[in-house]
C-alpha cells in the first residue's frame, strides 16, 4: 500500500469542494484506490490536502492513470492542477502490528482453519457446501486470510490471488444461511484454538468475515458482477470503503 498527498492552495473552496465530491465517484469505483479524505487547513482556509492510499505505487501511476476512472475523474479536477503545491508517494510506517501479527502469524491462520475445516463435513449446513473439498483447501483458506490481514502475499503469488477466488465462489448459489453459518462456525473456532478476543481483534477479524462472505454470496449469484484485475483486498484496525455499486 502507498499513500499519496496533495497540498492544493485554491481561491474558490466551495467549487474546489464541489469538484473532489463529484471526482470522488472515480476515485470510488477504481480497484486501485482503496482511501481518499480532503482536509481543509484550519490556520490557511485556501490550502487543503488530499490524502489517497493507493494498492501500490505501480496500481497508481500505471494502471489506474491509464484506466477511464482516471479520465473521468481529471475532468472533474483539471481546473485546480495548477493549485497543486506538492505531489508525493509516501511508504507507510508500522507503529502498530497487523491483524496478521497480533493473531500470531501463519502457525495461528493455519490452525484455525484446519480445525475449522475439521468441523464442517459434520455440519448439516456446511457440510454439502464442502463436499468433495480439495485436501489443501484449508491451507488455501489460511493463506487468503493471512495476506488479508496483512501477512505474506502467498495467496497471490501461488494461488492466482484475488481473481481466484472470485472464481472459486462464481455460480456456487450460496444462501444466506449457508453465509451466516460459516461466520459463526468460525468464530466459534477462533475462540476454540485462542485466537485473541480482545474487542478490537474481534470488531475487525467478524468485520472482515462479514465482508467477505458477503462479496462471496455477491459472486457466487446469478447477476454476479463482472470482474476485472483487482488486487487482493487489505483489512487493518479501521474499515475499507463501499465496494462500488452500478
Amino acid at each position: 500500500m502507498i499513500t499519496e498527498y496533495i497540498r492544493y492552495r485554491v481561491p474558490e473552496p466551495a467549487a474546489f469542494e464541489d469538484a473532489y465530491r463529484r471526482a470522488a465517484v472515480s476515485l470510488q469505483f477504481s480497484p486501485y484506490c482503496r482511501t481518499y479524505d480532503l482536509d481543509r487547513c484550519v490556520d490557511d482556509p485556501e490550502v487543503y490536502i488530499l490524502r489517497l492510499t493507493w494498492t501500490s505505487a505501480s496500481d497508481h501511476l500505471e494502471k489506474f492513470r491509464a484506466s477511464a476512472h482516471f479520465r473521468e475523474f481529471f475532468a472533474e479536477i483539471k481546473d485546480y492542477v495548477t493549485g497543486i503545491e506538492e505531489m508525493r508517494h509516501y511508504e507507510p510506517v508500522a507503529l502498530v502490528p497487523s491483524l496478521y501479527d497480533w493473531a500470531g502469524g501463519a502457525e495461528a491462520f493455519g490452525k484455525l482453519f484446519d480445525t475449522f475445516y475439521d468441523r464442517v463435513p459434520e455440519d448439516p449446513v456446511l457440510g454439502p457446501v464442502f463436499e468433495g473439498m480439495h485436501p489443501d483447501h484449508a491451507k488455501h483458506v489460511a493463506a487468503w486470510l493471512g495476506e488479508v490481514f496483512g501477512g505474506p502475499a502467498v495467496y497471490s503469488e501461488r494461488h492466482g490471488g484475488h481473481q481466484h477466488m472470485i472464481s472459486r465462489h462464481r455460480g456456487r448459489a450460496l444462501t444466506e444461511e449457508q453465509r451466516q453459518r460459516w461466520v459463526s462456525l468460525l468464530v466459534d473456532t477462533a475462540d476454540r484454538v485462542g485466537l485473541p478476543a480482545d474487542a478490537e481483534f474481534r470488531a475487525a477479524f467478524v468485520g472482515y468475515l462479514e465482508w467477505g462472505t458477503r462479496m462471496a454470496l455477491l459472486f457466487s449469484g446469478p447477476d454476479a458482477p463482472a470482474s476485472g484485475s483487482e488486487p487482493t483486498p487489505t483489512w487493518g484496525w479501521g474499515e475499507v470503503r463501499p465496494w462500488p455499486r452500478d
